[in-house]
């Protein structure tokens, strides 16, 4: 398997002792943990921006990161992104930060350097736009949401 190399400017020295990194060999996502200094209740039905003390620099326009959702979170706390998914763009410097949802009705604590989201590197093409007039015929055509059936 190929690696990408990317360069990583840790911003909270808490992370050193347990930079992010890959589960398992398997995993496509980076776990990125909480910086914050005390435990966080996060509110139902609120967000919070939560540092995840580390900037990337992935210096390829070839690829962005994307910030996705813990399922164990999402599935037993209600806790998910406030955005859905989080993009991070070749060419941003700055900390990541995660927006956290509660979608839930309890309240949750989330606690320092606890895992709240992972970071997937995904390739990216930029798309030239060529204006036509009409394009060619296809089965499906324009139908849309639905139009396909249930299976």
């Amino acid at each position: 398997m190929k690696h990408l190399k990317v360069d990583v400017k840790v911003l909270d020295q808490r992370l050193l002792e347990n930079m992010p990194g890959y589960a398992t060999s398997g995993s496509a996502g980076i776990d990125l943990r909480a910086c914050i200094d005390h435990a966080m209740v996060v509110q139902p039905k609120q967000c919070e921006l939560i540092p995840s003390g580390i900037a990337l620099h992935l210096a390829n326009t070839n690829y962005a990161a994307m910030i996705l959702p813990r399922s164990g979170l999402g599935h037993k706390h209600g806790i998910v992104l406030g955005n859905l998914v989080g993009l991070i763009d070749s060419d941003y410097r700055g900390q990541i930060f995660v927006s956290l949802w509660n979608r839930s009705q309890i309240p949750f604590t989330l606690m320092p350097m606890e895992r709240m989201a992972q970071l997937v590197i995904v390739p990216v093409m930029q798309a030239e736009f060529n204006i036509v007039a009409e394009f060619p015929l296809s089965e499906r055509g324009a139908g849309g949401f639905g139009s396909t059936g249930k299976h």
